[in-house]
């Protein structure tokens, strides 16, 4: 009787309606798109982790350092991403399947040269901004600051690295 009870207390305490001053349709909305956004962010940590494994050439030393701290950076924008989907009362997407489904980059299934990898890595930090870019009509909407403090910081951060890795390729 008494693990019966607790199990009841602890679904009552995680069924609470959640008051943020967010309409539940508007959270939801919201919450849709940071999922695309934490598969576009996963997906392009993984790809700038193989990346950063499998860089060869000349570029090699810079490369292989710079994708690790891009890699490190986008493993903690993913935890970021995924809180805020969980304060919004929404469970986050947490699988290859599931990020599969929600992202728009594409993963590498071979090993490009060195300069295709900076390519593709400014294609995929473009392709995270335009995700976080989408998302501002609904937030804008529901005066979700939290939200779009979040998305202009990630924003700021994917345009910056955009800017950066171009720069390895100008001739």
């Amino acid at each position: 009787m008494g693990k019966t009870k607790k199990a009841t207390a602890a679904t009552e305490v995680s069924t609470l309606p959640i008051n943020i001053g967010i309409e539940e349709k508007d959270r939801q909305a919201i919450a849709d798109g940071l999922s695309n956004l934490l598969a576009d962010t996963y997906t392009l940590y993984l790809k700038t982790h193989n990346f950063h494994w499998n860089v060869t050439g000349p570029m090699f030393q810079t490369l292989h350092l710079m994708f690790e701290q891009q890699y490190n950076e986008l493993a903690l924008a993913v935890d970021m991403i995924a809180e805020r989907i969980r304060a919004l009362g929404v469970a986050a997407p947490g699988t290859y399947k599931a990020f599969g489904k929600l992202s728009s980059i594409k993963e590498e299934e071979g090993v490009p040269s060195a300069e295709d990898m900076i390519a593709q890595l400014v294609e995929g930090q473009e392709a995270v901004v335009r995700t976080a870019r989408s998302i501002f009509p609904v937030v804008d909407k529901a005066n979700d600051e939290p939200t779009a403090d979040l998305l202009t910081q990630r924003m700021q951060v994917h345009e910056k690295t955009a800017w950066m890795l171009r720069s390895l390729l100008a001739k």
